[in-house]
């Protein structure tokens, strides 16, 4: 039935393409004993009743199909006639469709206008070393080696008897004087690697997982796989997507599996993960696929496995189909303890462009790729959108000082090319030595190697977003902004987790061709090897607004168990970038109390003692001497602050220690060494440490006690935990080889939380970002802020890593705002007040824009004893923040080194959100986290893939709710991030909504393509033109409605670094408007009621804190104007006229500005501003 009313789907296919006759009974059609791929000898003809029975129907010829209505298995004879069918779900292609042999699986859609399709030319790709060369035994240097290193490693001689490692004799490893020159020198013996690739050619059977009808989500969630072969009645369930149709594929083995443990002649034991002391509490399942039972026949006659899945589309919810379903996969390998896995390769992927019908309002007939968002490693790594042929923005530091900061997954290539001869292979069952093997030239690739490290042009950590700025060629310009929801499609390639592995997106200068890479590193594959989740989507441009990577983003956060919304906001105060650490018991006691006599300013809720309370990282009970109280004194501090109303917050780095301190004497064993056997560089941060190994029980009951500890015994209620990924440094000198890095991470995460508890709010830093969802509260997502706004010399200015800027801040800030409140709240860093920085008025108002736009923690790092009023008065400005994350315009198609200028919000009457009318629809909401708890109850049902609940590409998420009265409008932030002053452009549409409708929760349309339509009807309040009010200045100025019919930009001069924010409200010339104020940068959070009639204005402002300023009333223009009465306060006062906007070409009315203090005493009349005439 499926296959009958779906069989003509036009969306989006996945297919994979058997091209040559796979009998899955007989055993001589699944392996040749004399064929061999890469070196690797594969099985020996088996019995047929060794064989496991698929089931497979024989035929000439598969084809596999899925889609969101279904999966199915068709098989066609050479001649294209139909044959028969092993599951339906789609119906069978007629002759001549098949994908083009030359690739693996394609990922298309039938749709004509669809601009972009990807393929791939393997199915996967497996790269190994021989699993005792995964041990530290192999590759450690002894004592006497790093002697003679020291000694003589250096050139003795010159001519025949040289050592110097740069002639040719020298060079060539395997050559006497390379061999000679590496014994003397002690350098590591050679690791040999080698891929195996499988095609589809490889493939033993195909599984089709139909699910028969939608389920609910709390069924989804509960169902599980049988473990057997046939169809599933449930689907795959996939946590964060929901549930899919699914292809689960058998692919033949390339080498035995026979136990036989090299490990144990280098010493090394099978490790279990012992007891550790504490409980870890149970991780919900990620999805419903099981993992196999590698056992008899299956384990000896089976490769890896790989599963493919699609969202379902049932037929009752076809109407809210998405557009751009992802695909989704993930790889499941045999254990085999003679080998170790170092990577693998999911997709060796191309991007195909499809031609456009040309118009002549069309302005391009290709959706040429043009930018590319780069995620970073971790908390410091740069990220942001690169201009397609740019060189991606990396560190300026040597790699020996920073190399450690952004070494996420590392792809390692296999050590031998075509033609030449390696020093070991898989013979059988075992990795021997000293075996030579030529390379089967047969099974390279005949056209474009992989991507690796040094070929590559790209790459990204974890995932990756290739974008068209809808041009066939990259348009530059320096005024004029270019805006993401004008631009062409997006590709979204990447994983949803980062539990298994670090993932890695390689991508070629001309971002037309990308791998996918699971990165282990060397994992001793005694259990089961898998992938995360890997994810690959097509988002058209008529089918997202602003975030191209929405969706991803929605889905990695339900996946990964994100629970942002669970605790409040933070507003606080940190010790660092004042003090750094030179800190004492006064200094801190000093700061909280000013901080307490703030209050009524700014709210602070948590103050945090940061580095330099301990003599040394690792030792964190001994404290330093005379600068605290001797017993308790970390207990002390934390009452203190509590006492004053704050929450008390503490730093820790509990997967490291200092080279001197007393656990790296008492513990050299729990330090994490690289494949010297020295210990692994952990980068440096003003100085070098050691990172502990997570994989270790005695470093994790270490770290379970530290934060017990901190929680329990010293009374801190917010853990700042730093360098975490010292968790997880390079190096096979780790307790547990069977564990990659980011399971060792994974593990180091879940040991925080477990010693934590769930009340403590965990901010993460130095972490890896795909690791800490669903762990952290908070989380840095840019690196440290600065005294200056590029690195300082000696400093490199240039650098886009992790050193120390305001530059730096700000960009992660921007390019990673789509996390926040998704994945965690935001930790953007501190905002620098003090005069001692060299930052100029223009920068810290920037730095403050920014934060307040991107709605994340808001952190003070000063004396506060020393900031001048005027600075102090700009954080007064921003606070509070309102809980919701402006959407950046132009993430994906910046042209400043990942900097987006431009940042929108927008509001709304509460009114107009809920369209209820009940006693809880009350708009005063005084308290920042009752707002914060009203914007997660529509937030929390963004996240994760519910297309039958909510539009997640709706702009609810981006907009914020304000008193009834104030109507709809956006807050805009405009950004000059040059040296110099520049006058920007952006498109003014862009700044407005379309219809009065845009602000209502379902979400709006985007701004349409000039080849969209002709006539884009606009709402009935536009008509009069738009209130455009610059916060930062004060000033006003009317736009005619003319300015958005015609697209005419929005020009602004500003200075270099300026920052200034717009708010854009629909005129209404007939009534009483609010236009804003300079008390609060969002222009309408301020107002608790806005009330009017045709001859009086009330505005009541929310008066929890004290305030100083003006608010700016629109009244239409009557004669009675001149003799109105004002009170503020309850007390007369008088306004002054600030413009008189000529809506029609008459003088439509006044923009008056009405002086008011409020005194925060919650009296009725407080912050109240009456205006009658």
């Amino acid at each position: 039935m499926r296959a009958e009313k779906y069989g003509d789907y036009p969306g989006w296919i996945f297919r994979l393409n058997i091209p040559k006759p796979n009998d899955g009974v007989k055993s001589d059609s699944v392996v040749d004993s004399t064929s061999t791929v890469e070196g690797l000898q594969l099985l020996p003809k088996a019995k047929e009743d060794s064989l496991p029975n698929y089931d497979a129907p024989i035929a000439a010829r598969h084809l596999a199909e899925l889609c969101p209505h279904g999966a199915s298995v068709s098989t066609t004879s050479n001649d294209g006639d139909k044959a028969s069918k092993l599951s339906s779900g789609l119906s069978t292609n007629e002759p001549g469709q098949y994908p083009n042999p030359n690739w693996s699986w394609s990922y298309s859609s039938q749709e004509s206008h669809s601009p972009w399709n990807v393929t791939s030319s393997k199915l996967l790709s497996v790269t190994y070393r021989p699993a005792h060369e995964a041990y530290p035994a192999y590759t450690n240097i002894s004592k006497k080696k790093e002697y003679w290193h020291k000694s003589i490693g250096t050139c003795l001689s010159s001519g025949a008897d040289c050592l110097c490692g740069k002639c040719l004799k020298c060079a060539d490893p395997e050559s006497r004087w390379g061999k000679m020159k590496r014994q003397i020198a002690g350098a590591p013996r050679t690791i040999h690697r080698v891929k195996v690739t499988y095609t589809v050619e490889d493939v033993l059977s195909i599984e089709p997982i139909v699910a028969s009808q939608p389920l609910s989500s709390e069924e989804s969630k509960s169902t599980k796989s049988d473990g057997k072969s046939g169809t599933q009645e449930s689907g795959v369930w996939i946590k964060g997507v929901g549930q899919c149709h699914a292809l689960r594929i058998r692919l033949r083995p390339k080498f035995g599996s026979t136990y036989n443990n090299d490990g144990e002649r280098y010493g090394e034991k099978e490790r279990s993960v012992e007891n550790c002391g504490f409980a870890l509490p149970d991780m919900d399942s990620w999805d419903n696929v099981s993992s196999p039972a590698w056992s008899g026949a299956l384990s000896d006659r089976c490769g890896p496995i790989l599963t493919f899945a699609i969202p379902c589309q049932g037929e009752e919810d076809a109407t809210v189909l998405h557009k751009c379903p992802p695909l989704l996969w993930k790889v499941d390998h045999p254990p085999n303890p003679n080998v170790a896995v170092d990577s693998f390769l999911l997709a060796d992927g191309t991007l195909h462009l499809h031609r456009q019908p040309s118009s002549s309002s069309a302005p391009y007939d290709y959706d040429t790729p043009t930018n590319v968002y780069i995620h970073g490693y971790q908390s410091w790594s740069f990220s942001g959108s690169v201009v397609q042929g740019k060189a991606q923005p990396k560190s300026a530091m040597p790699n020996m000082l920073s190399g450690a900061f952004n070494r996420g997954g590392m792809v390692l290539s296999e050590n031998h090319v075509h033609g030449t001869d390696v020093d070991g292979t898989i013979e059988g069952d075992c990795w021997s030595e000293n075996m030579e093997t030529k390379i089967n030239a047969d099974n390279l690739d005949s056209e474009v190697d992989e991507l690796n490290e040094s070929t590559a042009f790209y790459k990204s950590d974890m995932f990756a977003c290739v974008s068209s700025n809808g041009f066939a060629t990259p348009q530059y310009d320096d005024e004029r902004i270019l805006l993401d929801e004008e631009g062409g499609p997006a590709l979204i390639i990447g994983f949803l987790a980062q539990r298994q592995q670090f993932g890695v997106v390689l991508l070629d200068k001309n971002l037309r061709r990308f791998n996918l890479y699971a990165c282990h590193e060397g994992v001793v594959a005694k259990r089961c090897v898998s992938s995360d989740w890997a994810y690959c989507q097509i988002v058209d441009a008529s089918t997202y607004d602003e975030e191209a990577m929405v969706y991803y983003v929605h889905a990695t956060a339900n996946h990964n168990e994100a629970c942002p919304m669970d605790k409040g906001l933070t507003y606080g105060w940190c010790s660092w970038y004042h003090y750094y650490s030179d800190i004492d018991h006064d200094s801190l006691h000093k700061n909280a109390h000013i901080l307490e006599k703030s209050k009524k300013s700014i709210g602070f809720n948590v103050c945090l003692i940061d580095d330099g309370y301990m003599t040394a990282w690792g030792d964190w009970t001994s404290l330093k001497l005379g600068k605290f109280v001797k017993d308790g004194g970390m207990r002390v501090l934390a009452d203190a602050i509590r006492t004053k109303g704050m929450k008390p917050g503490v730093w820790l780095a509990p997967f490291a220690c200092d080279k001197f301190s007393k656990l790296a004497k008492d513990h050299p064993d729990w330090i994490i060494r690289n494949d010297l056997g020295r210990y692994a560089n952990s980068a440096n941060c003003g100085k070098f440490f050691y990172g502990l190994d997570a994989t270790n029980p005695a470093v994790r009951k270490h770290v379970h006690d530290t934060i017990r500890r901190a929680v329990d015994e010293w009374g801190f209620e917010v853990l700042k935990l730093d360098f975490l990924y010292a968790s997880c440094l390079e190096g096979n000198g780790k307790y547990d080889p069977t564990m990659s890095r980011a399971e060792a991470m994974h593990l180091g995460l879940r040991t925080i939380r477990a010693a934590a508890g769930n009340d403590t709010f965990i901010i993460g830093c130095g972490c890896p970002i795909g690791s800490a969802i669903g762990f952290v509260d908070g989380m840095r997502i840019s690196c440290d802020t600065g005294p200056t706004f590029v690195p300082e010399f000696p400093f490199p200015h240039w650098d886009n890593g992790t050193l120390p800027s305001l530059r730096g801040m700000l960009r992660n800030t921007m390019s990673r705002s789509p996390f926040g409140h998704r994945w965690w709240h935001n930790d953007p860093d501190c905002i620098l007040l003090g005069e001692s920085t060299k930052l100029t008025d223009d920068e810290v108002i920037s730095a403050a824009s920014i934060v307040a736009m991107t709605g994340g923690m808001f952190l003070l790092s000063d004396d506060m004893e020393k900031v001048s009023v005027a600075r102090l008065s700009i954080a007064k400005r921003i606070f509070p923040l309102t809980g919701v994350t402006a959407v950046p315009l132009d993430l994906h198609s910046t042209l400043n080194d990942g900097m987006p200028s431009i940042l929108r919000l927008w509001c709304a009457e509460k009114s107009s959100l809920n369209n209820s009318d009940s006693e809880n629809d009350v708009p005063a909401m005084q308290n920042p986290g009752k707002i914060l708890r009203e914007q997660a109850s529509r937030l929390e049902c963004e996240i994760g893939y519910t297309p039958m609940n909510v539009d997640p590409y709706g702009r609810e998420r981006s907009c914020f709710s304000v008193a009834p009265g104030l109507g709809s409008w956006t807050v805009v932030s405009l950004s000059n991030w040059l040296d110099h002053s520049a006058r920007l452009s952006v498109s003014f549409s862009a700044l407005v909504a379309h219809s009065i409708g845009d602000f209502v929760a379902m979400g709006a349309p985007r701004t349409p393509r000039s080849s969209d339509t002709e006539d884009s009807p606009l709402g009935e309040m536009s008509e009069h033109g738009f209130h455009v009010f610059s916060f930062w200045s004060s000033e006003y100025v009317w736009i005619p409605h003319q300015t958005l019919v015609e697209n005419d930009p929005l020009i602004k001069k500003l200075k270099p670094h300026e920052t200034e924010i717009f708010h854009i409200k629909p005129a209404d010339p007939f009534r009483p408007q609010y236009i804003g104020s300079d008390l609060h940068f969002s222009c309408g959070f301020e107002v608790d009621s806005f009330d009017w009639s045709d001859q009086y204005v009330k505005v009541s402002l929310k008066n929890d804190y004290n305030k100083k300023g003006s608010v700016y009333i629109y009244i239409p223009e009557s004669e009675r104007l001149n003799n109105a009465v004002v009170a503020v306060n309850g007390k007369p006062a008088y306004f002054e006229v600030a413009a008189r906007p000529s809506m029609d070409g008459n003088c439509a009315g006044r923009v008056i500005r009405v002086h008011v203090e409020i005194k925060g005493s919650n009296d009725n009349e407080d912050g109240v501003v009456s205006i009658r005439w």
